[in-house]
């Protein structure tokens, strides 16, 4: 999973950044800090895995993984190539989802591009450039699909979509908030719109405003009614905590947390957010060499979950033995719940469950 980091300059991006990866990207108050984009790489907490590591004493733990990548601060006009402009948004095109970081809170010795502190204001700067880049693709092809139906008249459909999609651009409305099915999305699946992919809306907030009072007040409503609107996901995050929160572990976390009022960190409440967003979840495998968690699309079938492990599982997959997470650590081992039947033998058309523990049998 690759999430892509975005706002305007001087919000908090690289602030958030290396407080979630400990990266270490350069934050400094002036526009256009951050160049080339960062890049860190964060373990997904899953304390399904610790259980597993106290069950086996493997002699590898492997997480899942996401990929964070810090992308320089947008302006106005960046889709005509203001500021550092085409080059970033080339960087948004590579990732799966965006988080889009937005200042809510004031504070006189930070600058803000735009003189003042405006969310719904600096959301729809962001948001306009990836249109504005988006008309620009659609454009071309739709002047390509034209020029095909003089040879193919099956592409009127796909022709349709891509107008419906224009039309919304042009009145300033995200393609992702473009009402599509499943076969109309299918139709335009090769076309790469930067204001279609899956969105985290995540409000920077002061540590005054921690504890539920922001989510009180009409910015908030007004951020939530927009994240509404597109399918959005939207969590308010305190950059400036989270920095502190990179320096402590374990119980010093955990009392840090209590005493601000925090159920969960940032970095936990975006990993909780894409996963959601993405409808991923994970299946584990476990065993005295490794425990480790597989990342999947939520509805995905046996043989191709199986094919995230390795392609020739996939290829010459036979059945694959399961049981849940939940279902082992109430037996205590594999011997005692193979002696309750609790493990079962699942074909080619099981789902696998966010959970599930499996061992894939396959033949090539």
């Amino acid at each position: 999973m690759k999430l892509g980091i975005v706002g305007l300059p001087n919000v908090g991006k690289s602030t958030l950044f290396n407080a979630i990866t400990n990266a270490g990207a350069q934050s400094a108050n002036y526009p256009f800090c951050t160049i080339e984009p960062n890049v860190g790489m964060v373990a997904v907490p899953d304390s399904r895995l610790d259980d597993l590591a106290k069950m086996y004493n493997p002699e590898k733990y492997t997480p899942a993984v996401i990929e964070f990548v810090d992308i320089a601060g947008l302006v106005k006009g960046a889709s005509k190539g203001e500021g550092l402009g085409n080059k970033f948004l080339s960087h948004i095109r590579e990732t799966d989802a965006i988080i889009h970081l937005v200042r809510c809170f004031e504070d006189s010795n930070i600058i803000h591009v735009d003189g003042n502190v405006n969310p719904l204001r600096d959301i729809e700067t962001i948001n306009l450039e990836l249109i504005f880049s988006d008309i620009e693709i659609l454009d071309r092809r739709i002047l390509r699909t034209e020029k095909a139906m003089k040879g193919d008249k099956t592409l009127a459909e796909e022709l349709a979509v891509l107008n419906r999609i224009k039309a919304a651009l042009e009145e300033g409305i995200s393609a992702r908030a473009v009402p599509l099915t499943a076969d109309e999305r299918a139709l335009i699946g090769d076309v790469e719109l930067l204001s279609m992919k899956p969105i985290i809306y995540v409000a920077n907030i002061s540590e005054d405003q921690i504890g539920g009072e922001f989510m009180e007040t009409e910015i908030y409503a007004s951020l939530e009614n927009l994240a509404k609107s597109e399918g959005a996901e939207l969590i308010s995050i305190c950059a400036g905590i989270e920095s502190e929160l990179a320096e402590l572990e374990g119980e010093d976390k955990q009392a840090f947390l209590e005493d601000l009022g925090i159920e969960e960190s940032g970095l936990d409440q975006l990993i909780k957010a894409s996963y959601k967003l993405l409808g991923y979840i994970s299946f584990l495998t476990a065993g005295p060499k490794e425990v480790r968690a597989w990342t999947i699309v939520n509805g995905t079938k046996a043989p191709q979950a199986a094919g995230k492990i390795h392609s020739d599982m996939e290829r010459g997959f036979i059945r694959a033995e399961v049981i849940h997470f939940d279902d082992l650590m109430a037996c205590g081992s594999m011997v005692v719940a193979k002696e309750k039947g609790l493990i079962r033998s699942e074909g080619k058309e099981y789902v696998f469950k966010d959970g599930d523990i499996v061992v894939i049998r396959f033949n090539v």
